[in-house]
């Protein structure tokens, strides 16, 4: 007994939650967790495109 209450709660929460249609601010997420883009300018990493070595070349010692 008691039960039927909770659990109406958690299914409008859970319908709020669902069908709501927040705007999410990133920039106060991103400094909520300490996020910081000036490690390399915004910009994603570029990997070297060097056909003739690949991944296991450290592994196996035959990588320039």
């Amino acid at each position: 007994m008691g039960r039927g209450r909770a659990k109406a709660k958690q299914q409008k929460v859970a319908r709020e939650l669902k069908y709501s249609s927040q705007m999410t601010d990133f920039d106060a997420l991103q400094r909520e967790l300490g996020v910081s883009d000036s490690h390399n300018g915004g910009r994603p990493v570029e990997r070297d495109s060097d056909a003739d070595s690949d991944d296991y070349d450290d592994w196996t010692g035959t990588g320039r």
